[in-house]
């Protein structure tokens, strides 16, 4: 009977409708698992703010449209467009750089008719592992010095002028998108260990041009307890609430650190924290589970991708998506500093879920567009 429903299984994920229409059932299933669990959680982190949750169903409608038309569009073209886009992106951040719009300390935005606002850093993320794995396409694999500082160097402008904003969290995404498409590209081990020795001086350098909020940041996170009332009461709110959740949480609705407002922005950076007091190991583990689904997806459709570009491509978005989920898992826990990364598809945003769905979008087309063999 079980090898009944697997075949029959099987036979749904390749069914004409899906391959007519370039859907990826398997990659869909695992987002729609977590988008469903991303918005009970939301509901309890908004403090059962209807209109949140609402809002939050309209953007992530829009992240699907995107992801959806995405996949429709052949790799082959996303190849072709990759140096074009990049350019675009690098000229709208000197946009920034020289007339953006600030919030908060930060000029980010450029600023768009009817009062809208529009982040050029956010698309980036999905530009440059689109550039760097077009720089690799049609050159010989592992890559020579001469090609490694080449890559360096245009991972390294985009990711300084995000910094610049500043916009640490992004920069570190945007630097680490391209740095994926460069490890996968076959980088020798000499240069690993060579970057691994360089870390300390690199680190040296970064504290010595970080802003003084960025730098309390890392010592809140070295010690939180040294000002419990102001920069590590977020931390310590969050450790508190996801240690009392202990193995099966307190139930949907009744933590106290989040539902009572002791939990600062529940609902985007640290909605983690709401779904461990609620629910404990169990239900962090679950959500876990989820990720797992599609990180382990995203590998499997980067393991068999048909060329250079479409591998390099797909294996350096599904790694920066886990590194969303690890950076913002890891400071919510306390084992990194606050850098401001949100929980992707789960914690309440909005172009943050339109790139990310558009990068799944680039996967199913990766997987759906390969030539019959």
């Amino acid at each position: 009977m079980s090898w009944q429903v697997y075949h029959r299984f099987i036979a749904f994920t390749n069914a004409r409708l899906w391959r007519l229409t370039h859907v990826d059932v398997l990659l869909l299933a695992a987002l729609l698992i977590l988008m469903s669990g991303g918005l009970f959680i939301l509901y309890s982190a908004s403090g059962q703010d209807v209109a949140m949750v609402e809002r939050q169903v309209l953007r992530l409608g829009i992240g699907m449209v995107t992801c959806l038309g995405l996949a429709q569009l052949p790799p082959k073209y996303m190849r072709r467009a990759s140096p074009f886009l990049f350019a675009v992106l690098v000229g709208l951040l000197i946009c920034v750089l020289l007339f953006g719009v600030g919030a908060k300390g930060a000029q980010r935005w450029l600023a768009l008719p009817g009062g809208l606002r529009f982040q050029p850093s956010e698309f980036m993320k999905i530009v440059m592992p689109m550039m760097v794995a077009w720089y690799f396409a049609n050159r010989p694999l592992p890559p020579k010095l001469k090609e490694i500082i080449t890559v360096l160097v245009i991972i390294a402008v985009p990711s300084l002028m995000v910094a610049k904003q500043p916009d640490l969290g992004t920069a570190l995404l945007v630097g680490v998108s391209g740095i994926f498409a460069l490890f996968l590209a076959g980088l020798g081990w000499r240069y690993i260990l060579g970057a691994a020795a360089a870390v300390p001086v690199a680190a040296y350098g970064l504290w010595q041009v970080m802003r003084d909020y960025q730098k309390q940041r890392v010592l809140t996170f070295l010690d939180p307890e040294s000002d419990p009332l102001g920069s590590g009461w977020n931390i310590i709110q969050s450790k508190t609430a996801i240690g009392s959740g202990g193995l099966h949480g307190k139930g949907y609705l009744e933590g106290t650190q989040a539902q009572l407002n002791f939990l600062p922005e529940s609902h985007t950076d640290f909605i983690i924290a709401v779904l461990a007091e609620e629910f404990g190991m169990i239900g962090c583990a679950m959500l876990m589970c989820a990720y797992l689904l599609v990180i382990a997806r995203g590998l499997y459709i980067a393991a068999y991708a048909e060329d250079n570009y479409a591998r390099l491509l797909a294996g350096s978005v599904t790694l920066t998506f886990f590194v969303y989920m690890f950076v913002n898992i890891g400071m919510v826990s306390g084992i990194l500093p606050v850098v401001g990364v949100p929980l992707p598809l789960v914690s309440y945003g909005g172009t943050s879920i339109i790139t990310i769905m558009a990068t799944f979008g680039i996967l199913m087309s990766i997987q759906t567009h390969k030539r019959a063999r």
